[in-house]
């Protein structure tokens, strides 16, 4: 499974980092974290550049909104040195769902598997 994974990563950019990014880190990053999806963060010396390498698929939605924050600056400290006060409301973060089996689908949809009978409007039919 090793060599199936070094070649999916070495012909596709959306798995994992690529060669640039794996050979950066390695020369100038500094780990800062890792979130629960196992998506690793990191910084340069000075803090001027940051990013993340993504636990498999890149997908941006997969990043939690405390390290949305510290990526695009608007807190300086990162999630595991200042975590952030959440509110007893707040649900937890999911990644987006558009375009796969658990998107979600409104009542009658045709991709619900049994889809559920609406009776508060009647389907037109010409006459």
């Amino acid at each position: 499974m090793g060599i199936l994974n070094t070649l999916l990563r070495a012909v596709t950019w959306w798995n994992g980092a690529t060669l640039n990014t794996q050979i950066y880190t390695a020369r100038k990053g500094v780990k800062v974290g890792e979130d629960n999806e196992g998506n690793v963060f990191y910084q340069n010396a000075d803090d001027s550049k940051r990013w993340v390498i993504f636990n498999g698929e890149a997908e941006a939605s997969r990043i939690d909104p405390d390290w949305h924050g510290w990526l695009h600056r608007t807190w300086d400290e990162p999630p595991t040195d200042k975590p952030l006060q959440h509110k007893s409301w707040e649900k937890p973060h999911q990644e987006n769902l558009t375009g796969t089996a658990l998107a979600y689908a409104p009542a009658g949809s045709l991709r619900r598997q049994d889809p559920i009978e609406r009776k508060d409007y009647e389907a037109w039919s010409p006459e």
